[in-house]
């Protein structure tokens, strides 16, 4: 059986404890055994590297050194990461080896809640299978990224609020590799209720799916 590890807390903005629960339903739905953790701590135990998949909930939290190091190394070592909007891309903002291999940091949301449109690049990837552009309402993340991350949509800013911004293109979902792992990273869902959304969720659950790792031989 494939065993994940969702660590949440930090900023209560994003609802971190309601994201956590219905990433649990969908795991276990998805055949995998779940242990839930609300401390950074947990990313320091050793046992995180015979996990399939780590989801960081965690915005605007800090992380120890130890901790960092230990779960920058479980996936380089194969194990998935995946998450969602700034508990995943703006959690640890001090910490650059975190940044590194999440492949993006938030940096800005001009104009708060908007509505904007997340456009599908790479419709014939597995994880956006069947799916079109959508409209959204939400924050629509202004990102700095990794140019090595495979994306797989993108979102294209007005101006409306920072004309010097109009018409750049900015990542939406992404995935990647850091050393042998998958990293999976959507930023979608600034609340839970976002999570309704079908073409959120189901990218979201596909991702999660793709960065797992395979359940380890006994």
């Amino acid at each position: 059986m494939r065993s994940a590890l969702i660590v949440y807390g930090g900023w209560a903005g994003h609802d971190p404890e309601e994201c956590a629960a219905i990433y649990r339903r969908w795991l276990h739905e998805d055949g995998f055994s779940v242990r839930m953790a609300t401390e950074t701590s947990a990313f320091a135990d050793p046992s995180i590297h015979d996990l399939s998949l780590i989801i960081p909930i965690f915005s605007m939290g800090t992380i120890q050194k130890d901790e960092v190091e230990n779960l920058t190394r479980a996936v380089q070592n194969g194990v998935g990461l995946a998450g969602h909007h700034g508990g995943m891309s703006d959690a640890f903002r001090d910490a650059v080896d975190y940044q590194f291999m999440v492949g993006g940091q938030w940096v800005q949301h001009p104009g708060n809640i908007v509505d904007y449109t997340v456009d599908i690049t790479k419709p014939d990837d597995p994880i956006m299978a069947g799916l079109k552009s959508f409209p959204y309402t939400s924050e629509q993340y202004y990102m700095h990224v990794d140019p090595s991350n495979e994306v797989l949509a993108t979102t294209t800013f007005t101006g409306d609020t920072a004309p010097w911004i109009e018409g750049v293109v900015m990542p939406v979902v992404w995935k990647r590799r850091h050393g042998q792992g998958r990293v999976f990273h959507s930023t979608l869902g600034h609340q839970a209720k976002e999570f309704e959304v079908p073409e959120m969720a189901t990218i979201l659950r596909r991702g999660l799916n793709w960065a797992a790792r395979e359940e380890l031989p006994a």
